[in-house]
């Protein structure tokens, strides 16, 4: 197979100036997974089908939301997996289908290490449900990040990487029309400024880990109107970022600025334009304008003290009182969890079900009326994974994520000369992995849908191609689409079927409709509660027993189905 010359995103001019040339010339191959075929190394209709699917999928996952106001988290979460669930199903079936031969290099091997894993501590969970819903988000995360190295060694970048940008700025710009008076039924007034996403967290998570890719295509855009979108965002990403006084996504903003200024400042004659230093400035400054304008401007939010942003500002590092001191006491009962289960966790999403045997009365991660937590995840990714998938699962997915750093550091130091696109994806790497750092230290990141896909994708196009691996041909072209195509149907499925019951739960109280819902989603507590508690209502302790005794199985240290069970006298 004929080897070219690798790109980066948005190859120089001396390669290509445009789309159409690009279309015509050899694409570059990228080697973390490589995916080995006959055919020439210019894109096929496939990957071009891959290619638009994963844009459209980075639009979709950050505006998809319910209107169904009595699954709070789920009405915004559930419709986002399920985005993400088919676009990383079908871009990795469409990469992979034709292919002889896949060669796997270390971070590959890790990747898949912690998702081998990640399937035997959801077999030995307590609830399935729940570790079956993790561990699909999980695997679609390997599944995106896999299609998008496949389209980097091709040459498919940069369209892919604009739209991730778009769908960062497009993520923010829903939060500031709810903060600026916006209504929908597709937003939550709890978190508010939330958008699409009823959080406010989750969007200043998004912007921080988003903002590196925003920065590089303002900075390598090929026309004065990119440069202009560039702008735009991140005055618009900037002001969302303030009103949302997230300081999990302030900090990370701080602490990824030290390493992104200090290799920018030792690599500046690799990347040092005229034109990309007036770039760096107009972003600077669009920055300022929006952090001066979120302050400044009059808005819709509700805060409830006189100086909202100094005083998120002053509880920036604050772990003596309010929520910091309520994390230190959640990771103290979450590392006990973990010493409990060392080996392989509590199984992925069952962190919930487990965390009551080791919280106190006090805890204020639980919730006092039903002995249930108050999310459905710890206050931190690390912890989750931690407690989750336990020690070896943990460790797997931290060397994955220090392989990829590896990848751009050494891309850093192993190439002399003026090369400044690929010096900026390499620093954008970088920002984007301590970014995330930062937040999964304060919630959740990878836990759920859209920052997982943001997070994948934008580590397959940004990293590097690593070096050696093991090539495979065994069962390659034979069984790898149809098991990508059995795995799509089991997790989609389920995900509709969740969707669905909402729907149904959300269109009648009749008991006959939440018998429905319940079949749908039979994993859903809050259903299967309100269920029995319908049966209850009619006297019906026969129906009302197995209902309360599911939802006692979700979660074994509720107190509701304990409560309804002993009103028909059981235990």
């Amino acid at each position: 197979m004929q080897a070219a010359r690798p790109v980066t995103p948005g190859a120089s001019s001396q390669t290509s100036d445009a789309a159409p040339a690009l279309a015509h010339a050899p694409a570059a191959r990228f080697d973390s997974v490589t995916m080995e075929s006959a055919s020439a190394s210019a894109p096929t209709a496939r990957e071009r089908w891959a290619l638009h699917i994963l844009q459209v999928g980075a639009i979709a996952v950050v505006l998809a939301a319910l209107p169904y106001k009595a699954f709070d988290l789920d009405r915004f979460f559930v419709p986002k997996e399920l985005v993400l669930l088919v676009a990383a199903s079908l871009a990795s079936l469409l990469c992979l289908a034709g292919r002889r031969a896949i060669r796997l290099t270390v971070v590959d091997i890790l990747l898949g290490d912690f998702l081998i894993v990640s399937l035997v501590s959801a077999i030995l969970a307590t609830n399935h449900w729940a570790a079956e819903r993790a561990f699909a988000i999980s695997l679609a995360g390997a599944g995106l990040f896999w299609a998008a190295s496949a389209l980097r060694r091709v040459g498919l970048v940069r369209p892919l990487l604009v739209a991730l940008a778009f769908g960062v700025v497009l993520g923010a710009a829903t939060s500031l029309a709810q903060a600026y008076g916006v209504e929908s039924v597709y937003f939550s007034i709890n978190r508010a400024p939330g958008g699409t996403f009823g959080n406010r967290n989750f969007v200043a998570h998004l912007v921080a880990i988003g903002l590196p890719a925003l920065v590089l295509v303002a900075l390598t855009a090929r026309r004065g109107l990119g440069s202009i979108f560039g702008g735009c965002g991140m005055a618009i990403v900037t002001a969302a970022l303030v009103l949302s006084r997230s300081r999990g996504a302030w900090l990370a903003v701080l602490v990824l600025a030290i390493p992104v200024g200090l290799l920018g400042y030792v690599t500046r004659d690799r990347w040092r334009e005229a034109r990309t230093v007036r770039r760096l400035i107009v972003l600077a400054a669009a920055a300022v304008v929006g952090v001066i304008a979120a302050i400044v401007l009059p808005n819709r939010l509700d805060w409830n003290s006189e100086s909202p942003y100094l005083d998120s500002a002053a509880g920036l590092v604050n772990y003596k009182a309010g929520s910091g001191r309520g994390r230190l006491l959640q990771y103290a009962n979450s590392l006990e969890m973990t010493r409990a289960h060392i080996v392989f966790g509590v199984g992925p999403g069952n962190w919930p079900v487990a965390y009551p045997k080791y919280a106190s009365r006090s805890d204020p991660s639980m919730s006092q009326d039903d002995r249930v937590t108050s999310n459905p995840w710890p206050s931190s990714d690390w912890m989750a994974f931690l407690s989750e998938r336990g020690v070896v699962g943990f460790a797997f997915l931290l060397l994955t994520m220090l392989g990829l750093l590896g990848r751009a550091v050494r891309d850093l130091r192993g190439r002399t000369g003026r090369d400044p696109e690929r010096v900026l994806t390499a620093i954008a790497l970088i920002g984007t992995l301590v970014a995330l750092a930062v937040v999964g230290a304060f919630d959740a990141v990878l836990l759920i849908a859209v920052p997982t896909f943001y997070v994948w994708t934008l580590a397959g196009i940004l990293s590097p191609p690593g070096p050696g691996g093991i090539r495979v041909h065994a069962g390659i072209e034979e069984l790898g689409p149809a098991i990508v195509t059995g795995l799509a149907i089991v997790v989609i499925g389920r995900s509709v079927g969740q969707l669905s019951a909402m729907a149904v739960y959300d269109s009648s109280t009749r008991t006959a409709s939440l018998s429905r819902a319940a079949m749908l989603d039979p994993g859903n507590y809050r259903i299967r509660t309100r269920l029995a508690q319908a049966y209850l209502a009619r006297g019906d302790c026969t129906h009302a027993r197995a209902e309360a005794r599911a939802a006692r199985g979700l979660l074994p240290n509720a107190g509701e189905p304990k409560r309804q069970l002993a009103e028909c006298g059981s235990r």
